[in-house]
């Protein structure tokens, strides 16, 4: 029995089915590297879903997180507060867009950014609605759940969703929905569904992640701003995914100039240290009472520390410019491939900065979703060492998430990967066929 194979049965032995994993046991990691339980070396293009920006065990992440551990490790912020806190609210409250008061809240996951961002949203208005969009992706929690646009696996079998959570449609040319479509349902919504002086906050991705990475067009997000301003609703930026330099600028909603009254992040903000973090206009973040938020691991103050050093990095070795080069590499990469005879499998390349995809059909015509070979070619390239992961409503979509700080040799040897990977899958589909 190998040491992979042992640690799956062990896995299968102890751990709830419904914590889906790979079967790629890290032992270790660095930068864009990864060695599994066999010592097999695999190139990281997954780095924990956009959560190793900075690269695995960044030095001066590392440094930092050591440096704090020989102090303190955990006071509870409600307890015994600490000054780094206090700190990363003041840096987070001058770098997310808006000229206006900010203040901050630090809370551990995605999810719970997501939920706190909601309550403050509806204790600022005294509104309870929430309108989030087909596609997004917001969290596994009961609320997160009733945001998320994608049914299986995130809300499949777990029963009713929170009331007055409407999902509006989100804009994908792809696949046929224009920005003016989406725009005049959503308006249309208003009129026939929910009545837009009972919704608290609209929600929304700059670049939706489990969606299919499919990208906000800046009209439609400028549009969503006043609406959102026409009815005194909160608009929420989520920047879980596409935030901390990911898409070529600081935040995602950078590329748009559109200015979101909240934030919220996680993922890249503390280098692979559970952190997330709440950010918006003073009014709506106070508008909670005192007590109404928070969390016992909130702004942990080893997580705290990795994102001191994370924005440091970001802005030291320029990792915003490095993420537009990253993917301007790339996408000129896949578009060479799928302009090849017998590369029409590939229907789509899209994105921005280093958040890259391309999404999978049986044919360009019909534009049918093609997820076998989707599933077939994240199995290859993980045969040849690359860690791929796939996503969108179809399950026919291929992200590509490498860190920013992904020396350049490795995003070539990467994509010449990417590139074996996709032949050799078309082939064995058409000897199959």
């Amino acid at each position: 029995m190998t040491a992979t194979s042992e640690l799956q049965a062990r896995k299968t032995a102890a751990v709830s089915r419904g914590v889906a994993t790979r079967n790629i046991y890290a032992v270790r990691a660095e930068n864009a590297e990864l060695w599994d339980a066999e010592g097999r070396r695999y190139l990281d293009f997954a780095v924990g879903i956009a959560v190793n920006n900075t690269g695995h065990r960044h030095p001066k992440v590392m440094a930092a997180v050591a440096e704090q551990a020989q102090a303190f490790t955990h006071t509870c912020f409600h307890v015994a507060p600490y000054e780094s806190y206090i700190r990363l609210a003041e840096r987070l409250n001058e770098i997310t867009p808006g000229d206006f008061p900010k203040k901050t809240m630090l809370v551990s996951s995605g999810a719970e950014a997501v939920e706190n961002a909601i309550k403050m949203a509806r204790a600022h208005t005294g509104r309870s609605g929430v309108i989030a969009f087909t596609g997004a992706f917001h969290g596994r929690t009961l609320l997160g759940m009733a945001l998320t646009g994608k049914v299986m696996p995130y809300k499949k079998s777990f029963g009713a969703m929170p009331a007055e959570v409407v999902h509006a449609p989100f804009p994908n040319e792809f696949h046929g929905i224009s920005e003016a479509e989406a725009l005049r349902t959503l308006e249309g919504m208003f009129a026939s569904t929910v009545d837009p002086e009972r919704i608290a906050a609209m929600i929304v991705e700059p670049v939706q992640g489990e969606g299919g990475f499919n990208i906000a067009p800046a009209g439609f997000l400028r549009a969503l701003r006043e609406i959102c301003d026409k009815y005194g609703i909160v608009l929420i930026a989520d920047e879980v995914q596409a935030g901390m330099a990911r898409t070529g600028t600081m935040f995602g909603f950078d590329h748009s100039g559109v200015v979101p009254d909240v934030v919220t992040m996680a993922k890249g903000l503390a280098g692979g240290f559970p952190l997330s973090a709440v950010t918006g206009r003073a009014e709506i973040v106070d508008a909670p009472h005192p007590g109404g938020v928070g969390g016992t691991y909130g702004g942990n103050p080893i997580a705290v520390a990795a994102s001191h050093a994370v924005l440091d990095v970001i802005k030291e070795e320029d990792l915003c410019q490095r993420a537009a080069e990253i993917g301007e590499k790339i996408r000129a990469r896949l578009s060479a491939i799928a302009e090849r005879q017998g590369m029409e499998c590939i229907g789509d390349v899209r994105g921005l900065g280093a958040m890259n995809a391309f999404e999978l059909v049986k044919d360009r015509s019909s534009r049918a979703p093609d997820a076998e070979l989707t599933a077939a070619i994240v199995a290859e390239a993980e045969a040849r060492g690359l860690i791929l992961l796939s996503c969108g409503t179809r399950y026919n979509v291929i992200r590509l998430l490498p860190p920013l700080t992904i020396p350049w040799d490795q995003l070539d040897e990467a994509l010449d990967m990417i590139e074996a990977s996709v032949e050799a899958a078309v082939q064995k589909t058409a000897a199959a066929a």
